[in-house]
This record gives structure tokens, C-alpha cells and sequence, in this order.
């Protein structure tokens, strides 16, 4: 049996979650994005950014050659997923998923080459904030980009949204 917050599939390799817990206090709610006392949390923070997305909408394949993703939920209700694509990953083929919202939040760590991306399940727009231990480039982005809906990523990857 899995504690509380542990994924019912184990992780794909090199990929990191930990749940939060809001505290509340008279005004709303504390709820902690990450901390460097946290083992998931061991490379620098370099940069944060956030992305929205609007109900039903998807934002995916994506994936970094060189760039860490540390993705937290900060508002609505998000599915995340991550499938490892590397072949010589001990974890080849894996798919974890993540369901993480504002009252249920969680910090997901995504190593390079692992394809990842989120579909907003909720009735807002969400807010996803990220923190990737590499600064975004300009001149050559590390962002491979695959749309969910092409061709290549329903032949690739054996998720459908």
C-alpha cells in the first residue's frame, strides 16, 4: 500500500513529485512552490515563469534537451503528463500522471528528454509556474515542441488527451 501523495506507478526515472499542503491561516491560505531543503529542489532556481491556459485546452508535447522542468499548479485544475520516450532509460515507455490544482498542490521535477505536458481539466483558466534550472534562450531556445494533436505525437507517444 502507497502513503498518501506516492504515485500509484512508479516514477519515471529521473522524474521527482512532492506534494504540498496549504496552511491555513485567518486570510486564506500559505501554500509552499518549493524549498531548497527539499531533495527534489537540489539544482538552483534560475528562473520562474508561469503559463496560462485556458479550460480544455492542451499544452503539449514539449520536451528539453538540457533543461530540468519544475512545474507547480498555483491556480485551477490541471492534468499533467509525463511519458519517457529515452531508450536507455530503465523507465522507457513509462507514463506518469498528475491531477494538481490549488487545493491539491503539488511540485512535479521533469528531467531532460522527457516529454511532458498538461491539459487544463477545470472551468478556469489555470496558472502553471515553472521553475527550470536553466534560464530560457532567446537566440536557441531548448524547447522541442510536438503538438498533441499532430500525427507524429499519437504515432510517438501512447497517450491520448
Amino acid at each position: 500500500m502507497r502513503a498518501s501523495g506516492e504515485l500509484r506507478v512508479d516514477p519515471i526515472d529521473g522524474l521527482r513529485y512532492r506534494l504540498t499542503r496549504p496552511v491555513p491561516h485567518e486570510d486564506g491560505h500559505v501554500i509552499e512552490i518549493a524549498r531548497d531543503d527539499w531533495d527534489l529542489v537540489s539544482e538552483p532556481i534560475r528562473q520562474v515563469h508561469m503559463t496560462t491556459t485556458l479550460p480544455g485546452r492542451v499544452r503539449a508535447w514539449g520536451l528539453h534537451r538540457k533543461t530540468t522542468d519544475r512545474l507547480f499548479v498555483a491556480s485551477g485544475l490541471v492534468h499533467v503528463v509525463c511519458w519517457d520516450g529515452r531508450k536507455t532509460s530503465p523507465t522507457f515507455g513509462r507514463l506518469n500522471e498528475f491531477t494538481l490544482s490549488d487545493r491539491n498542490p503539488g511540485l512535479v521535477v521533469i528531467p531532460p528528454d522527457v516529454y511532458h505536458g498538461w491539459k487544463n481539466i477545470g472551468t478556469s483558466e489555470a496558472i502553471v509556474v515553472n521553475m527550470p534550472t536553466r534560464p530560457y534562450t532567446y537566440d536557441e531556445p531548448d524547447a522541442l515542441d510536438l503538438p498533441w494533436d499532430a500525427e507524429a505525437a499519437k504515432a510517438l507517444i501512447p497517450y491520448r488527451w
